[in-house]
């Protein structure tokens, strides 16, 4: 069914590296017109590189998705290009774990903009789009952690996924006739975020993190999300190292 993803416009955020990146090269791979954003442009041009490199079609857009007017320029500069927006892959997140008892409320406020307010801005953008077209595809990547609470050090990280996971139910509920909605929730996977940590908790993310999959195993799962029919809606899917315990 990956002829379903041909000739779709996917807009991926965060996607310079890792599950971004690696989505956006995967989707091409099947024919789909790519827009990466995010916030490191030299990143976002390697990628863009490889992809054209390998055949495919790619847009870069610098994005800070706590910025609306940013989002919403983007979302306008991606079907100014490409005639359309088919897909938005609301990617970008942040993951800094930190005992609650520490009160780093600068971290707290960056995961609520970037993990929530940014995945908001994303669905306010684009669904006014979908509703006139009458189709489209939000896929929300929330976490095992949206699904059971990771805590200690991660309770806040957490309510954000959850909140996420909750968004994409209720959005399903209200626009599902014609709009699909899907909440990836992968544990452990090899990329950026486990970067975000940079407190007394580091070590034990580094090691939690030695278990991780491959982005592409969450590239394949956000593809056969994709590339089902028009009246299949895959709303949640989860997956982890088989190693993982949380």
């Amino acid at each position: 069914m990956a002829t379903n993803i041909e000739g779709k416009v996917v807009l991926i955020t965060g996607g310079g590296t890792g599950l971004g990146a690696e989505t956006a090269r995967h989707l091409a791979s099947f024919g789909a017109k790519v827009a990466i954003a995010g916030r490191r442009r030299g990143k976002l041009e390697e990628v863009e590189s490889s992809i054209a490199g390998a055949g495919g079609t790619a847009s870069v857009h610098e994005l800070n998705v706590a910025n609306k007017t940013q989002f919403f320029a983007v979302v306008e500069h991606v079907i100014a290009q490409f005639g359309r927006l088919d897909v938005l892959v609301n990617n970008a997140g942040l993951m800094p774990i930190r005992p609650m008892v520490e009160a780093n409320t600068d971290e707290w406020d960056a995961m609520i903009d970037v993990n929530l307010r940014g995945a908001l801005y994303g669905i306010a953008a684009c669904l006014p789009r979908f509703v006139k077209q009458g189709s489209g595809h939000f896929v929300n990547i929330s976490s095992v952690a949206g699904i059971k609470v990771f805590a200690p050090g991660g309770t806040v990280y957490s309510g954000t996924k959850f909140a996420l996971s909750a968004i994409s139910e209720g959005l399903r509920q209200e626009v599902g006739s014609k709009i699909r909605v899907t909440s990836i929730e992968p544990g452990a996977v090899e990329s950026d975020l486990k970067y975000s940590t940079n407190g007394s908790a580091r070590e034990t993310v580094f090691e939690f993190y030695k278990q991780a999959i491959s982005a592409s195993s969450v590239a394949k799962a956000i593809a056969f999300a994709i590339e089902q029919p028009a009246d299949v809606d895959i709303n949640r899917i989860v997956l982890r190292p088989t190693a993982q315990e949380f």
